[in-house]
């Protein structure tokens, strides 16, 4: 109800972080929440796939999308890959059975699934990550 009171702000320049207090543009993520859905999005991917355990009230999950998912380099290497993002604010059974395939005891979890949809050994990012160290999760994602 208060959307409208929201003072405008000017563009910031292009590749500039976003001022505090301005989000930026949400990175679009395709949400999965069962281990069915999962495993049939798996099976027909034909690129590298990022799949990221969120909450909503996961601190470092918001400053992963705020400080690393923002930045411009960040985004043109996940703009490359399927954005796939299990959403376990409601911590439900099926959230439960998400986070124990893959040995999380919560978010943030990122897991990385190479071309055929098979998980990508020993390339995992948990916690908050820098956008610079990040990029490199990335790169090694992309080039399996």
């Amino acid at each position: 109800p208060l959307a409208g009171l929201r003072v405008a702000e000017a563009p910031a320049a292009p590749g500039a972080p976003p001022a505090p207090g301005i989000a930026a543009e949400a990175v679009r993520f395709e949400r999965v929440s069962t281990v069915a859905e999962l495993d049939a999005r798996l099976k027909s991917v034909e690129q590298p796939v990022m799949l990221d355990f969120y909450a909503d009230w996961c601190v470092t999950c918001k400053e992963m999308e705020r400080f690393t998912f923002s930045d411009p380099k960040v985004r043109a290497e996940m703009a490359q890959m399927v954005l796939l993002q299990v959403d376990v604010t409601k911590n439900t059974p099926e959230d439960q059975r998400l986070l124990k395939r893959f040995r999380l005891f919560g978010p943030p979890g990122i897991v990385f699934f190479d071309r055929g949809g098979r998980e990508i050994p020993g390339l995992r990012v948990i916690g908050f990550q820098r956008a610079d160290k990040f990029l490199q999760s990335l790169a090694l994602a992309r080039g399996s």
